[in-house]
Formats: structure tokens, sequence, C-alpha cells
């Protein structure tokens, strides 16, 4: 009688790793920037424009120098995996403790007596910082023969 074994582990390809990476940077890059742009609505106009304006710039601070490099770091660390890989596997193991400090960061900032406002600085460029550097992965999954520099 053969014996059922039955794996635990979703295994996919690797392009959708970067399609999932994609999507997940993506999609947390849009929420932030909508809870940002929230908060700014019951600004000014100048006002706003100058909280948003420094929100892109340091959107701008943020991609090159965090996310953009995080991204091509992934996307060289996921063409190294073997074949079918671990579904979770779009992110590097150690750093799913650092997404749980950032919820839990994200949630008590927006209880704390910080004025929403300034706030939205923060999470416009954050946000705007995840959404520009998804898109290295969507690029990946489009053009899979591209190659990437590494370090």
């Amino acid at each position: 009688m053969a014996q059922l074994e039955i794996s635990l582990k979703p295994a996919v390809s690797k392009r959708w790793l970067f399609a999932l990476a994609g999507l997940m940077w993506s999609g947390v890059g849009v929420m932030l920037c909508r809870l940002g742009y929230k908060w700014l609505q019951p600004l000014n106009s100048p006002q706003a424009m100058t909280l948003t304006a420094s929100g892109a710039l340091m959107a701008l601070l943020v991609y090159r120098f965090g996310f953009s490099k995080l991204a091509l770091k992934n996307i060289r660390r996921i063409q190294q995996l073997p074949g079918r890989v671990c579904l979770f596997a779009f992110q590097e193991w150690r750093s799913y403790p650092l997404v749980v400090f950032m919820i839990a960061l994200g949630i008590l900032l927006r209880r704390s007596p910080v004025p929403k406002s300034y706030l939205a600085v923060l999470y416009i460029g954050i946000g705007s910082g995840l959404l520009a550097a998804s898109t290295h992965y969507f690029r990946r999954l489009l053009k899979p023969n591209e190659s990437y520099p590494s370090g």
C-alpha cells in the first residue's frame, strides 16, 4: 500500500513570487497613500500642497536609498532560488518580523497624538516609495530575461 504524502508547502514558480511581491508592495503603497491623502483633505490648499510636496520629496529619498535597493536585492535572491519554491519566499524569512513591527508601529502612530497632517507626509513618503519600487518586480515579471546588476 503506497503512503500518501501531503505537502503543506505551497510551491509556485518564481514568476508568481515576482507577481506577489509587486502586488503586495504596490497594494501597501496605495493603502498608505490613500490614508495620507485622506488626512490632508481637511487642510487648506496651500498647506495640503506643501505637505504633499514634502511627502513626494520623502518618497524620492525612500525609493532611491531604501526600497529600490531592497527590491533589486529581493529580485536577485528570487532569481537564485530553485525552480518551484514556497509562495512566501517572495521576501526573506527574516523580513517577516520587520513587517509585523512596521504594522504595529503604523497602528501605534495612527492612535498617537501626532497630528494626522504630519503623519500624512510619512505615509505618502513611504507609500509612494513602495509603489515606485514595486515597478521593479513588475518589470522583472514582464521582462524575465533582463539582467539586474549585482550588489
